[in-house]
């Protein structure tokens, strides 16, 4: 940073000096920005004089946006790889409130604006970007889902926020550089909006749309409900990109330091949903038990209820067909002799024929409970399959979480610091582990109880159906 420091304070450099300085640097408004590696380095022009110099002179405006123009795709590309970089570092989904990312979309924004050409409006000139980010989705039907996201959303009232709100969600989408380059490629409609020498116009857009394909290997989430977008202010923070030599490996190691923490704090957070899990998981193991108890002396009083029906069926059965035998036997004489027998007969036969349709009823409902009952142990069939999914879910993240901790455990046996805690931590996640395979174990334990009383439920309901037929 003492290339900053006022001019008045530093000794006068020699005019050979001056003249090496300026052919390693370009230019950007009052600023020179030298490329050193991958770091940007910014020292102050005024006052300055140089030898003779065939090229334009500064203020040609041509000149001028030729350099902002390149000192643009130079920050994108500075932008781009530290994004890209510390994404994979940090190696989790990425949100609003990372400093890397907000310092990219400042970046696009200014790429999106230079040479943009004013509108004139009742209030005066406006400059804005959302007009060319609106026409993508006529060339890409797949912008189309974000524009109307974007339209829909209710605290954007600028352009300039619904810019920035489509800016995040076609990165979310992992779709900006293709859109960039269809927007690129149709520069009649640019035209539009651009002048002829801007940044969007010229080779230099091109080149950074190509950058922005490294951008899909980054995952991020943005909530843009609360967020104020239409009031930010997009100022490039060029201390990022700054070379620092004394703080550059420190800066190193805190990264991997704080890389791990994260890493260790998502195993924890992991640990305790799965520990969650696995409660919910035999509370409704017990449940089920206590529910298959239930059903089976529920159906235990249905069978011994359906043996009843039926004996009693089978007695009015053979109690109707000996009345209407001895029916069939009384002769006409007899009929007419004994006509008051005959009516008593015909009246203890409508009896039974009453007390035999009422038995048929109930034992019609008896069956219809029976079914219920049948119905009831698929779904507990059912449950008992959903389960076992869940239980392969289950052992699948405890692999997951085993490959992790493997994973924790080589970073940490490289890392010098806090070897101590970190295998005490390494030793609570394997206990942790033991615990949940127990779990597991004993889970699949119950899985097969489970499913031999559904097979008993099952063979039983069978016999019974066969009984009825």
């Amino acid at each position: 940073m003492s290339a900053l420091t006022p001019q008045g304070d530093m000794p006068t450099p020699t005019t050979e000096k001056i003249t090496q300085a300026a052919m390693e640097t370009i230019y950007l408004c009052k600023f020179r920005v030298s490329m050193d590696g991958e770091w940007l380095c910014l020292r102050e022009l005024d006052d300055i004089s140089l030898t003779p110099d065939p090229e334009p002179t500064h203020e040609d405006p041509n000149y001028l946006m030729a350099n902002e123009r390149m000192n643009l795709m130079n920050m994108a590309k500075l932008s781009i790889k530290g994004l890209i970089e510390s994404a994979l570092n940090l190696g989790r989904t990425l949100d609003s409130d990372y400093a890397p990312l907000q310092q990219f979309f400042v970046v696009m924004e200014h790429c999106l604006k230079h040479g943009l050409k004013a509108k004139k409006t009742f209030l005066g000139q406006n400059k804005s970007f959302w007009g060319p980010l609106e026409l993508v989705e006529k060339y890409v039907p797949e912008a189309g889902e974000i524009t109307a996201s974007v339209k829909d959303l209710p605290g954007l009232k600028t352009p300039v926020g619904r810019g920035r709100a489509w800016l995040r969600l076609a990165l979310m989408q992992k779709k900006l550089s293709e859109y960039m380059k269809a927007l690129i490629n149709r520069r009649e409609i640019l035209s539009e909006f651009y002048e002829p020498n801007a940044l969007m116009m010229e080779e230099e857009g091109a080149i950074i749309a190509g950058l922005l394909v490294g951008l899909n290997v980054i995952d991020a989430n943005f909530c843009m409900k609360g967020e104020d977008l239409d009031s930010q202010v997009g100022v490039i923070d060029f201390s990022m990109y700054l070379k620092d030599g004394n703080s550059s490996k420190g800066n190193e190691g805190d990264g991997q330091i704080t890389a791990i923490l994260d890493q260790k704090n998502y195993v924890e957070e992991l640990n305790r949903h799965l520990s969650a899990t696995v409660n919910n998981l035999q509370a409704k193991v017990d449940a089920l038990e206590k529910s298959n108890t239930k059903l089976t002396e529920e159906l235990a009083v249905a069978n011994n209820r359906i043996i009843t029906l039926q004996e009693d069926m089978e007695r009015v059965k053979e109690e109707s067909s000996f009345i209407l035998e001895c029916n069939r036997k009384v002769t006409k004489q007899e009929r007419t002799a004994d006509g008051h027998a005959l009516t008593e007969a015909r009246k203890q036969l409508k009896e039974e024929t009453q007390l035999r349709l009422d038995v048929e009823k109930e034992l019609e409902v008896q069956i219809g409970m029976r079914q219920e009952m049948e119905l009831a142990m698929k779904m507990l069939e059912k449950d008992v399959c959903e389960k076992q999914d869940a239980l392969v879910a289950l052992r699948q993240q405890l692999e997951d979480l085993r490959a992790l901790k493997l994973e924790l455990s080589f970073k940490l046996q490289s890392s010098d610091l806090g070897v101590k805690q970190k295998s005490e931590l390494n030793s609570r996640l394997e206990e942790k582990t033991n615990q949940m395979a127990a779990t597991i174990k004993l889970l699949e334990q119950s899985e097969k109880d489970l499913v031999k009383q559904a097979k008993t439920l099952n063979s039983a309901a069978n016999k019974l159906i066969q009984k009825s037929h």
